[in-house]
């Protein structure tokens, strides 16, 4: 079966392959009025609060789950988005996981395995700061990566084809499934990437998000962004859409996310269970139990 689970919007990556990494801006500016910070936030706790009715709802349902993804460079924001579009959300409907440098026993297994074992229950937000996708982004501009995960008969020119194809095929069966996949790309710039790192050197309370290994990273900043616009191209569907929200206005982006899931949300056939009439015939007798007790 076919299964769609997209909204229209202007960050939405297109399903045709056409979609070019450097012509998306990282600006919100370029996508129309922007709302000032104190808007954005009053608006974001108006979404929020609209997300949680209908996770609670979701939740009694018992059809769905969704699984939120969120990739994007060093400094681009994930964390902080993960934090402020789930605030005011009820953590049992929640379930969060960061996919570091896989372990031994990850390494043991597929590629795949150590995210699928995570994907959240129906009823439940799922939710991968980092994800699958770190196998075709960090993996493929640091490809000694896959020399040491001893997979055999490795093909350096086909084993990108192949991930992105498993990806697509995982994604498809846990959409099939239930699982309403969203994915997010926090598209930042270069410029405001040095300024977040800039102002991890001179805050004292942000000392300890710093690592010399950000510097080394952002030094393979090309490299990066055109794996990312690969993986993107290859790996946007109808069933687990990515979107790209520009990202250097930090309240924007929090708002934009919050909006898509919302929207994506409501065009489920969310409901409350119905009870059938027979046990409603009984609600008369459990009140008057309730009443007469001592």
């Amino acid at each position: 079966m076919d299964i769609e689970s997209f909204v229209k919007s202007p960050f939405l990556v297109p399903f045709d392959g056409q979609f070019n990494i450097v012509q998306t801006s990282t600006s919100a500016e370029d996508y129309g009025e922007v709302p000032s910070k104190k808007d954005c936030k009053k608006q974001l706790k108006k979404v929020v609060a609209e997300i949680d009715v209908l996770q609670q709802m979701m939740y009694a349902h018992d059809h769905h789950s969704i699984l939120l993804v969120f990739q994007a460079m060093d400094a681009g924001g994930k964390d902080s988005t993960i934090r402020a579009v789930t605030k005011g959300l009820n953590p049992a409907g929640c379930q969060v996981h960061s996919f570091k440098k896989p372990s031994t026993a990850e390494l043991d297994h597929d590629f795949l395995w150590r995210t699928n074992k995570a994907l959240p229950e129906r009823g439940r937000i799922g939710i991968f700061n980092r994800s699958h996708y770190e196998e075709v982004l960090v993996a493929r501009v640091h490809p000694d990566i896959i020399t040491s995960q001893r997979l055999p008969n490795v093909d350096p020119e086909t084993i990108w084809q192949a991930r992105y194809d498993s990806i697509n095929d995982m994604e498809k069966h846990i959409a099939n499934n239930g699982t309403v996949v969203i994915k997010f790309w926090l598209n930042v710039s270069k410029e405001e990437q040095k300024n977040r790192f800039m102002s991890r050197l001179d805050e004292p309370e942000k000392h300890w998000k710093f690592s010399e290994s950000d510097i080394d990273q952002r030094e393979h900043w090309d490299s990066y962004r055109d794996v990312f616009d690969i993986a993107l191209r290859e790996t946007s569907r109808p069933w687990a859409p990515w979107y790209a929200i520009p990202a250097d206005n930090k309240p924007y982006m929090r708002l934009q996310v919050a909006e898509i899931i919302l929207k994506t949300m409501q065009s489920l056939d969310l409901r409350y269970p119905v009870v059938d009439q027979e046990e409603i015939s009984r609600f008369d007798a459990y009140r008057q139990r309730l009443n007469n007790e001592r």
